[in-house]
């Protein structure tokens, strides 16, 4: 892996995803970039990309922080541990599994049907396969691609995430599961299914400092909502404000400012889930800092 750019007097090499959770948490962070309020001694360069080739830039180095799938996080726990800032927890929510067809909705996917998800390390196929074991594997697209591909008759099933919770309905998809509902029925746990990962070789004051960043850029969102509005939209799949906010007001929340004691059991167990499922080989060893 290359070596950790801070410890070379480079700006920190740093992803998040389009999503809103993420650009209204990292708003701060963004307009120090383009000149604006200065919340950290760090200097940072931000990638914008789907979480899945977040998922990927990880594994091949090319981040020293970078949103991740929790999923992602159990693959990569060699090299990287876990901020206690920044995680999308869902509470009652998550991934939805939709239908192209109310039959299909109705009798859930069968062998033979073609199912899509939004990436291989993802924790929406991550549920999916914990939830639906005998289920179909799923094919992998970017995630803003799953509903037009139902729409257009290339999928039968397709799991989505981000704002696509918010507007299936209105573009003529059908739901199957609320992935995340179940899992926490299942489980007694929130979802994790995302969070912050970072280079264990980057050195407990790095480290520190960049919590401190982000956590100064979240508080100044929350103090300011209106401020972190352009940066959101500029990024967004959907640009209909009620659905940013929305999207923030569901997966930006307590454990978003610190994972908690209640994240760090919720992580155990997708641990342990994913285990019994047979996605990973074993558990233990992710670093929670």
């Amino acid at each position: 892996m290359r070596a950790a750019g801070d410890r070379a007097g480079e700006p920190l090499r740093l992803g998040i995803s389009p999503c809103p959770n993420d650009t209204f948490t990292f708003s701060g962070i963004l307009a120090q970039m383009e000149g604006g309020e200065r919340l950290s001694p760090l200097d940072f360069q931000v990638l914008l990309e789907d979480v899945q080739a977040l998922n990927e830039g990880l594994a091949r180095g090319a981040y020293d922080v970078a949103k991740a799938s929790f999923h992602a996080a159990l693959h990569l726990k060699e090299d990287y541990g876990v901020l206690p800032v920044g995680a999308a927890l869902g509470f009652g929510v998550g991934p939805l599994l939709l239908a192209a067809s109310p039959e299909l909705a109705e009798r859930g996917p069968l062998e033979g049907d073609r199912v899509l998800c939004p990436g291989a390390w993802t924790t929406a196929t991550l549920l999916y396969r914990i939830l639906l074991p005998k289920a179909p594997l799923p094919k992998q697209r970017i995630f803003s691609e799953i509903m037009p591909a139902l729409l257009g008759g290339d999928a039968d099933f397709g799991v989505v995430i981000h704002e696509g919770r918010f507007t299936y309905e209105q573009k003529g998809l059908f739901l199957v599961k609320d992935l995340g509902e179940v899992y926490e029925t299942k489980t007694k746990m929130p979802v994790p299914l995302g969070g912050i990962l970072a280079r264990k070789d980057l050195g407990e004051e790095c480290l520190g400092r960049v919590v401190g960043a982000i956590r100064r850029s979240l508080e100044k969102a929350r103090r300011s909502p209106a401020e972190a509005l352009p940066q959101m939209a500029r990024y967004a799949q959907e640009f209909s404000e009620e659905v940013l906010w929305e999207h923030v007001r569901l997966y930006v929340n307590d454990a978003t400012w610190e994972l908690g004691e209640e994240g760090r059991a919720a992580l155990r167990v997708l641990e342990e889930e994913a285990v019994r499922a047979g996605v990973i080989p074993g558990k233990g060893g992710l670093e929670l800092w």
